[in-house]
């Protein structure tokens, strides 16, 4: 059955939600597994005419979130950080032309939810006119508005990251029918969208991972794939621990699968080489705030290195892309 739905997915056909399910349910270091590995890595090299990108994130503030996100450092309820910090227009740009120069094919500006969105509008602004004007810039921010939509394509926006995650509105205060309204108001501005599969943990069952996964192939990204949960120390998630390397490898090549070829991307995260091997394209070298790290500064701890990821992406015989991003061109627009 395995080798039927792959085949349907490298034809060009839909997969359903059983087909789905069958492929996450596949054992681990099986043949069948092999091949939807196999499959994954041929479906991404042609959606992304054989190349890989290096994205690069700044984390622009560190601050007591009250989305309460449990799986994320910053949520007010997990008491990691007891201090706000806001990095500069000036630093925050520093950074961006940083992970430019080192060859980032795209920059991404994060902020916790708390941060103002005007704010947020003003830094960008910096950094747009600090960077060159074929640089993409991404935004990884809270829910947003049409109009804000508006504002941050004005502003030099190519598109953003955004996910209604796993466990969202019981994990997380936010109902998943806002995360769907920001889907909507960035489409409407003509702003691309990343997304993936996230945050994955042991305890999420196969049913969330294919409706997350078809929720993700229905909003056309420019890009889809899968992250595994990190755990927090000393926070309640942290008993439900990490799933592995191998397994969420596996999780990516479905997701892959999963979305088609109207997607040409599929990203990995944190950067790893199974899963990459396994047909992730994107990954992500990071600088600031991170969600995943209990250091104000990432750099140099879970943050990796834009020299860092291409030496992933060689060691699992990727090409990578020199300049702009491709995805944020490559992905359909409605």
């Amino acid at each position: 059955m395995v080798k039927r739905i792959v085949k349907k997915s490298l034809s060009g056909g839909i997969l359903n939600s059983e087909e789905i399910a069958v492929l996450f349910k596949t054992k681990l270091f099986s043949y069948d597994w092999s091949l939807i590995q196999s499959a994954s890595r041929q479906m991404c090299e042609k959606t992304s005419n054989g190349f890989a990108e290096v994205h690069a994130q700044v984390g622009l503030d560190i601050a007591k979130c009250s989305r309460n996100c449990r799986f994320c450092s910053f949520a007010a309820c997990n008491k990691v950080f007891k201090e706000s910090i806001d990095l500069s227009a000036e630093e925050v740009a520093r950074r961006s032309v940083e992970f430019e120069n080192d060859g980032a094919n795209a920059i991404y500006l994060m902020t916790t939810a708390r941060y103002p969105f005007q704010k947020f509008i003003e830094v960008a602004q910096e950094v747009r006119k600090s960077l060159k004007k074929d640089t993409i810039l991404v935004a990884n921010i809270d829910d947003f508005s049409e109009k804000q939509a508006y504002q941050l394509k004005d502003t030099g926006f190519s598109g953003i990251y955004h996910a209604l995650r796993m466990g969202e509105g019981v994990d997380t205060t936010i109902p998943p029918e806002k995360r769907l309204q920001t889907f909507k108001a960035a489409k409407a501005a003509g702003l691309a969208i990343g997304t993936c599969v996230e945050p994955v943990g042991p305890e999420h069952s196969i049913d969330e991972l294919v409706e997350k996964t078809i929720i993700t192939r229905e909003i056309y990204p420019v890009f889809s794939g899968a992250m595994r949960r990190i755990p927090i120390p000393d926070t309640k998630m942290a008993k439900y621990g990490v799933i592995s390397e191998a397994k969420m490898a596996h999780i990516v090549a479905v997701v892959r699968l999963a979305t088609g070829f109207e997607v040409p991307g599929n990203c990995t995260h944190e950067p790893n080489v199974i899963g990459i091997a396994a047909g992730a394209n994107v990954i992500w070298a990071e600088s600031g705030s991170n969600p995943r790290d209990i250091e104000s500064d990432t750099k140099g701890k879970r943050g990796m290195t834009v020299q860092q990821c291409r030496e992933l992406f060689q060691e699992a015989e990727w090409k990578f892309l020199a300049g702009p991003s491709k995805l944020f061109t490559l992905g359909k627009s409605n």
